[in-house]
């Protein structure tokens, strides 16, 4: 078996998975409760949140809310942060290559009445970062930005964009790190970021369990209310088992990350070099190694639907996928593809490998020969797909 679709979820670490069960075993007391069980849970908890803001060099555990995942980190930093500040303002801003957990939150933000800027992208993925000094107003009040596209691997100028809004005290900066953090250097106070996204599933934890970075000082409208846990940002018995899990598989994954960031951009560059020569195949992005994530290489078949070919591979036990596993049942063009420029045909059959960095050069020649067998396979479809798009021009 060859699993090449990391950026969708991750298997979690051995050692995590013990510690998870230790800790269902051992600490399953309420972390609310007054009684020792309760406070054995509670400074478990509070020991994994200190660790996680010890790796994220921020001030203190009291900025890190655990939630259940990437979406809803989302869904609290965007529409927490909106709706409690919407006296300041009512003026968003986003790009139009964000994940759909954040752009449906906006989408549901402007059903309440708020503006937002939706910010374009050039033919690589990238920001543009006039079009966000151009967008700025009195009456903006939020950034959110995804720093890596977990479509297609682009990476965003987060530093950069950071220190321009700097010079905008009224504006808050919201980040989605699901699909770089342990992949790349991202540190929310030296890149001026004030809200960051996190899911444990995508490096070596366990699904079910995400957190929220918060500068001290942000408030946010709780999306879930009830008990008032975690400062009465996100109401619910916390999964202790669940933190701890993401503490250690977060830990794990930085003390690793300058190694595996080696060996994945050089396994990155053979299957670009592969894919690239297999005729009828584009690869997306940008050719500069440093403006895409080391870890996603995402291509182009048009004129074949893309899950021809992720199931033509599954039946030599190949696993990739086509957009985002949380998009892949969607029928519709990539809006991402889209955005970036492609025809409706070629937004269509957009896939996407991602890796690990314990792969061989013998692994990515394996996916390359299968992708090259498959595309063979398919030739005589595509040859009357060329033909065909010729009489209609």
């Amino acid at each position: 078996m060859l699993y090449l679709d990391y950026a969708a979820t991750t298997p979690p670490y051995e050692e995590v998975i013990d510690s998870i069960a230790e800790v269902m075993r051992r600490h399953w007391g309420n972390p609310s409760s007054i009684h020792r069980l309760g406070v054995q849970a509670e400074r478990l908890m509070q020991r994994a949140k200190k660790g996680i803001a010890e790796i994220l060099q921020v001030s203190s555990e009291k900025e890190i809310i655990c939630t259940s995942g990437g979406t809803e980190s989302n869904n609290l930093a965007i529409k927490g942060y909106a709706q409690l500040a919407q006296r300041r303002g009512r003026h968003l801003i986003t790009s139009q290559i964000e994940h759909p957990s954040s752009a449906q939150a906006f989408a549901e933000l402007e059903s309440q009445g708020f503006k937002v800027t939706y910010l374009p992208v050039d033919e690589t993925g990238l920001v543009l970062i006039d079009a966000l000094k151009e967008a700025i107003c009195e009456d903006t009040i939020l950034v959110s930005l995804i720093h890596v596209n977990n479509e297609m691997g682009r990476v965003q100028p987060i530093a950069e964009i950071g220190k321009l809004l700097a010079a905008y005290p009224q504006i808050k900066f919201h980040v989605d790190a699901i699909q770089s953090i342990t992949k790349l250097p991202l540190l929310p106070r030296e890149a001026g970021i004030d809200l960051l996204s996190a899911s444990a599933h995508k490096f070596g934890g366990p699904k079910g369990i995400g957190f929220l970075y918060c500068r001290e000082g942000i408030q946010l409208q709780p999306q879930l209310v009830g008990g008032g846990q975690q400062h009465g940002m996100r109401s619910g018995t916390e999964n202790v088992p669940l933190i701890v899990g993401m503490a250690k598989a977060l830990r794990m994954s930085m003390e690793r990350r300058d190694t595996d960031l080696e060996r994945m951009y050089r396994i990155r560059q053979l299957l670009v070099d592969g894919i690239a020569a297999i005729p009828g195949l584009t690869v997306s992005g940008s050719a500069i190694v440093g403006d895409m994530a080391p870890h996603i290489v995402h291509f182009m078949y048009p004129g074949t639907k893309a899950e021809v070919i992720v199931h033509a591979l599954e039946q030599s036990e190949i696993y990739i996928s086509t957009k985002s596993a949380c998009a892949a049942g969607n029928k519709e063009p990539s809006k991402v593809l889209l955005a970036m420029g492609y025809e409706p045909s070629q937004a269509s059959s957009g896939l996407r490998v991602s890796f690990s960095g314990n792969e061989t050069e013998r692994d990515a020649q394996t996916f390359i020969d299968a992708l090259q067998r498959v595309v063979k396979m398919l030739a005589p479809a595509q040859h009357k797909y060329e033909v065909g798009r010729g009489r209609r021009r």
